[in-house]
């Protein structure tokens, strides 16, 4: 599924060069689920933001589904991005003014699925993920447990072989960050792909692979041993 090779990020920061991967190579097989650690400033959120073709890589390859990507124009990458990545991070990112379902709706939208679909889509999502009864709130009017529902919703509406999660449990509290993780993993056993970046060691311990960052370079790639 996810494929990067040799990868370099580098970005200008004043007068210094700050090397955000740094000779990077990483092979996630479709179906996997990886979580990603490190200290503050080892890569991992620029990692995610390479994998969601949110960013690009200053050299190396990376291909997705076998395609090379690296060099793709931007509306192309974000062609791509719509079908295959979804994205959910800490701070939620709803649109304050729209509803959930609005909210969730979006990317339907912005991908030109025809209303009766989006429509259908949405109900779906809205019971799967018991917010059916929070559809018309706006995320003012919703717990923090339940704005992390409502953008795992969005991020999941379009059907995504990838699902990109960024401290997803890290503005919550501990039983609501237990509903998310139950969720993010149901999502996995379905099929999904899914790659969490996450500071908490005990969340990292649920995935099946655990990758440790440290300077932009992978330092451990473990994978769990099955019983």
């Amino acid at each position: 599924m996810i494929e990067i090779v040799e990868a370099q990020r580098h970005f200008q920061v004043g007068d210094q060069i700050v090397h955000a991967l740094n000779g990077l190579s990483l092979e996630v097989a479709a179906g996997e689920y990886v979580s990603i650690m490190g200290p503050s400033g080892s890569g991992k959120s620029t990692l995610l933001n390479v994998i969601g073709l949110l960013d690009r890589l200053s050299a190396g390859t990376y291909r997705l589904r076998g395609e090379d990507v690296t060099r793709l124009p931007d509306p192309v990458l974000a062609a791509l991005r719509r079908q295959t990545i979804g994205f959910v991070f800490q701070f939620f990112h709803l649109i304050p003014r729209l509803s959930a379902a609005e909210n969730i709706e979006l990317p339907l939208t912005l991908a030109g699925i025809p209303a009766e679909e989006r429509s259908r889509r949405v109900e779906q999502v809205l019971t799967a993920y018991g917010l059916t009864d929070r559809a018309r709130h706006r995320p003012d009017q919703l717990s923090g447990g339940q704005r992390q529902r409502v953008a795992i919703a969005r991020a999941t509406v379009t059907q995504p072989q990838v699902l990109l999660a960024d401290e997803p449990t890290g503005n919550l509290d501990r039983h609501a960050g237990r509903e998310v993780m139950e969720l993010l993993e149901h999502l996995h056993r379905g099929g999904l792909t899914l790659l969490l970046v996450t500071h908490d060691p005990e969340l990292a311990a649920r995935a099946n692979r655990r990758i440790y960052l440290v300077d932009g370079k992978i330092e451990r790639d473990e994978h769990r041993r099955r019983v």
